[in-house]
């Protein structure tokens, strides 16, 4: 049995940058990780998906060029180098992090899977096959998602992709059947049509990206059919089967009525689960929500004192910036002892479709059903000077605001560097700097922030 001060499972952006901090602050440490350190994030996630978006955009603004006057002839999209570039940023960034914590004093790192066995003793099972038997005072589980698998008929007999293995096919699918038509199943779905796939995206709600206003998703459905991307909605998959020279027949439901899909790929893209099951945590008492997720309070802390929980396998939103915000959270309570909590902060977000989707706060539909009075002001990125200029006129800036106190409430931004533009916004809600001075405000011209200008004269007053 090895006693340490603290025990972090999980890799991730808060389990690896709080271990390293802990030990640094002179705890002994141990860090735990089944897989790969950096977790979903660097692996999985954010760095290979955006490294490839990278790559699609340069597809699309190839097939573009000739609208601003530059013929481009005969590109191809090279998947197999495109994926190698992945590999490659992927390696820098675990790499990079991997040596960092096994340079830092009093961290020990462990790769293997951890188990519960009492309250805050841990069995580590290594991956070279050997046990470690670990306890400590203070242990923080940074486990993270996984992809749902939902339960569909013939499912098993199939080889579906996840958000994880699409991102090792180094050939284009001829036809990629997108399951779910949310924030991960478009951002692959845009992609993958860019990369020259045919894409359909099934979805089982009345639009695409329902958590957002009913606008949002019009408009978005409306870039994304532009590319010739097919979008069913009100749509349920039966059942799949496999067909002759390795095809993949659908059935789904459309309405209420079946019809039969052929497609070369599916990408299964419902939802994330936690990954709690392996932890055993009846032997902990730390208690779970009806779908797995851990329960924590407002500083992150579960039912059983000194054990905490941060990032995605807590619940609430999945977002790796609220993972790491989680981290400096529990770090500066415990070590720098500040009073940190998790209630009512921020949380922005971005989905990178092309053009982007960035948000923060309240948007419309939310703020009528808080009976909030509540000023829209909206602009279309058709008269944005910048948006003109480089072609690409797409989407719209929206704004809540309090039309008494003249507060930004919230922020909704489908357009180029929407998430950029949504952030200048969000400085604006932190700030406490109300519209009406931004109305005025003297941007540098001509940058899509400038029509911030525009966007909050179309409020009267």
């Amino acid at each position: 049995m090895k006693t340490y001060d603290a025990i972090v499972i999980g890799s991730g952006q808060a389990g690896g940058p709080l271990a390293k901090k802990l030990a640094l602050a002179g705890k002994k440490t141990a860090l735990i990780e089944k897989r790969y350190i950096g977790g979903t994030c660097v692996n999985d996630g954010c760095t290979p998906t955006k490294t490839m978006i990278g790559s699609a955009k340069m597809a699309y603004l190839a097939s573009k060029s000739r609208d601003l006057g530059v013929d481009i002839k005969g590109y191809k999209v090279n998947l197999r180098r495109i994926k190698k570039r992945k590999d490659e940023i992927v390696m820098q960034f675990r790499s990079g992090s991997q040596h960092g914590l096994e340079q830092t004093r009093g961290l020990d790192l462990f790769f293997g899977e951890a188990t519960f066995t009492a309250e805050k003793t841990i069995s580590v099972k290594l991956n070279k096959g050997k046990t470690s038997q670990l306890k400590a005072d203070l242990i923080f589980m940074n486990t993270g998602c996984k992809p749902v698998i939902p339960e569909i008929e013939g499912i098993h007999d199939i080889d579906y992709l996840t958000s994880t293995s699409i991102l090792e096919l180094d050939k284009v699918p001829d036809h990629l059947l997108v399951i779910g038509g949310n924030y991960i199943g478009l951002e692959f779905g845009q992609m993958f049509r860019r990369f020259g796939s045919k894409v359909t995206v099934i979805e089982k709600s009345e639009r695409i990206v329902s958590r957002e206003d009913e606008d949002v998703s019009e408009e978005l459905t409306k870039i994304l059919e532009a590319e010739k991307i097919k979008i069913l909605t009100n749509a349920q998959t039966l059942k799949f089967r496999k067909t002759g020279k390795g095809n993949i027949s659908a059935t789904i439901s459309v309405n209420g009525k079946e019809q039969n899909i052929k497609c070369s790929h599916v990408l299964v893209a419902v939802g994330r689960a936690p990954q709690t099951t392996a932890l055993n945590l009846d032997k902990t008492g730390v208690k779970t929500d009806e779908r797995g997720f851990i329960k924590v309070d407002d500083k992150l802390e579960t039912n059983i004192k000194g054990i905490y929980a941060l990032g995605d396998v807590k619940g609430g939103p999945a977002f790796t910036h609220v993972s790491y915000n989680d981290y400096t959270i529990v770090y500066r309570n415990l070590i720098e002892g500040t009073n940190y909590t998790i209630k009512d902060r921020p949380i922005p977000y971005c989905m990178f479709t092309d053009p982007q989707l960035g948000r923060i706060g309240l948007d419309e539909s939310e703020a009528q059903k808080l009976g909030l009075k509540v000023k829209v002001a909206k602009l279309p990125m058709a008269y944005v000077a910048r948006a003109i200029e480089t072609g690409d006129t797409r989407g719209f800036m929206k704004a809540v605001v309090d039309p008494k106190t003249k507060k930004i409430l919230g922020a909704t931004v489908l357009g180029p560097e929407g998430g950029e533009i949504m952030t200048v916004l969000q400085m604006a809600m932190e700030g406490g700097i109300t519209y009406d001075r931004i109305r005025y405000c003297v941007f540098a011209h001509p940058l899509y922030s400038e029509s911030l200008n525009n966007l909050f004269m179309s409020i009267v007053d």
